[in-house]
């Protein structure tokens, strides 16, 4: 091993670095690992060149060995000193062979994997690269037969962080906070159904040992933890829609003044605050040293969101909001009554018996009810929707619509309701 004196110098005394676990699995692998040290050690202009010239060499598949005079040729838009430095670099260091015989260029086998590799990692630049990346290393483990535990773990934590966060943003009672979780979550829905594919897969594998669908049936449960967040971000949403407050007859809310003003510099607030206060405030109740601590978090740490313009919409007379309430509570009530009636008597009933009002806007509402059929947390509340939700009744789906002779409402999809024990 090569600088085993300097290795030693990180350790103790009388401890043998390659005894440890952890880095005897990483010294099995120096060879890979000196190509990546290779390629990235030195200042980022040098890496992102020497990273362009091995890709290119890489990217001839059907002619992968190469002449000297092909390189001066295929890079004549690299300065040719330049060039010169970066392919006696990668050739003294492995990832590039020189075959005298045939005086032939071709790329190593560390050389070919940390290409692969840098690969795949750029293929997941766009959207949320972590776990899509993190996915398709379980996933082409999964597809030949050696899925590694390191790839289950990072996954399981990248998880773990997600739903943490979207916790935190559902805590926060923050409109704006919660928007910004559900947008990542739909960002990263897709990685989290294919991660489901794949566990599904490990989880049916008889011939994995017992640690790796351990961690399998962790990250199911942490995904479907996730994907539970969809309704509740929803809901939520709902919730602090109906406590908005109008401004008058304008049209407009709360939240659209508080929109568009997290969206003004700050001279323009300055502006708007002007001789609104006959004083100027004094923060007396504060330290220099927090001022410098949170200054240096706001100005250096904190991640802003990309600037996006707003606007605020155009005044309209607003609905009458309290009626609208009213109306839904008493649509919602009439529905509990028909529900507890079959309930009571066992019966089942096609949806649209149930569902279908005179109006679209009564039938859509009545439908999004049954669908909380079930729901634990909306059955925690204290209200007749709660009262709803806990009727031993069950949304059987069905396939298909049911097509209606109605002015409004063309076709319903097909389902039945079922008392629950029938389901059991």
């Amino acid at each position: 091993m090569q600088n085993d004196s300097a290795l030693l110098e990180f350790f103790q005394p009388g401890f043998v670095p390659l005894d440890l676990p952890p880095l005897a699995g990483l010294m099995r692998a120096r060879p890979y690992l000196d190509a990546f040290i290779t390629l990235f050690r030195g200042g980022e202009e040098e890496v992102m060149v020497r990273l362009l010239v091995l890709r290119e060499i890489g990217a001839r598949a059907q002619a992968p060995r190469w002449t000297p005079q092909d390189l001066q040729a295929h890079f004549a838009y690299i300065n040719p000193v330049k060039l010169e430095t970066v392919l006696k670099r990668i050739r003294d260091n492995g990832l590039l062979v020189w075959d005298s015989d045939e005086q032939l260029y071709s790329l190593s086998e560390p050389g070919r994997i940390a290409l692969a590799s840098i690969g795949t990692l750029v293929q997941f630049s766009d959207g949320d690269a972590e776990l899509g990346y993190l996915t398709a290393q379980v996933a082409a483990g999964q597809s030949v037969g050696r899925v590694a535990h390191e790839a289950l773990q990072h996954l399981l934590a990248r998880l773990n962080e997600l739903y943490r966060d979207f916790e935190e943003a559902l805590e926060s009672q923050s409109e704006f906070q919660i928007r910004k979780a559900q947008s990542k979550l739909e960002s990263v829905w897709k990685w989290v159904e294919k991660g489901t594919e794949v566990m599904h897969s490990i989880l049916d594998d008889d011939t994995l040992d017992l640690q790796t669908l351990n961690q399998a049936q962790a990250i199911a449960t942490a995904q479907s933890r996730m994907l539970r967040l969809t309704s509740v971000f929803q809901r939520r949403l709902s919730e602090l829609a109906a406590q908005r407050v109008h401004l008058g007859e304008s049209g407009l809310t709360s939240t659209n003044v508080a929109d568009w003003l997290r969206r003004l510099d700050q001279d323009t607030l300055a502006n708007l605050g002007r001789d609104l206060l006959i004083f100027h405030p004094e923060p007396v109740f504060v330290t220099a040293d927090e001022l410098l601590d949170i200054s240096e978090y706001e100005l250096i740490s904190r991640e802003r969101l990309e600037y996006i313009e707003s606007a605020l919409p155009e005044s309209e007379v607003a609905e009458d909001v309290e009626a609208m309430e009213v109306e839904r509570l008493l649509d919602a009530e009439a529905l509990f009554e028909e529900l507890g009636a079959l309930a009571a008597r066992g019966g089942s009933a096609e949806l649209f018996e149930q569902v279908l009002a005179d109006t679209y806007n009564v039938t859509a509402y009545r439908l999004s009810l049954l669908s909380l059929l079930g729901d634990a947390d909306a059955a925690l509340e204290q209200s007749v929707v709660a009262d709803l939700v806990r009727l031993p009744l069950f949304l059987e789906a069905e396939p298909g619509v049911e097509l209606l002779e109605h002015l409004e409402v063309a076709a319903i999809s097909r389902g039945r309701l079922r008392p629950v024990d029938a389901v059991k």
